[in-house]
């Protein structure tokens, strides 16, 4: 397969690497110019087949409910659970602020 013109330069990665707050060498740049390049040559190439006359599917494979029942069982122990626990606080899980608040 011959080389074709590059779809996305050197620029566009960096730029994108700012975006995402991903702090990206040089020569990383170079690396993933040539990655994503190949990535968007790839779905070119899916964008290019003639898939009028297959039909949309959710799944690749004909299943059904994959879950298992819904059945009740002996609980767990409290103390053990909370016990695995990194940070625990009045018998319960200790976890971070998710919107940036004070807890």
């Amino acid at each position: 397969m011959a080389e074709s013109t590059p779809v996305i330069s050197t620029d566009q990665v960096a730029h994108v690497a700012r975006l995402a707050r991903i702090e990206l060498t040089p020569a990383e740049i170079d690396h993933y110019t040539g990655h994503l390049g190949r990535v968007l040559d790839h779905a070119r190439e899916l964008e290019d087949l003639d898939l009028a006359d297959v039909p949309p599917l959710a799944h690749p494979y004909p299943l059904q409910n994959v879950f298992r029942d819904d059945v009740a069982g002996p609980p767990v122990d409290r103390d053990e659970v909370l016990g695995q626990a990194p940070a625990v606080s009045d018998g319960q899980f200790e976890v971070p602020p998710v919107l940036g608040g004070e807890s």
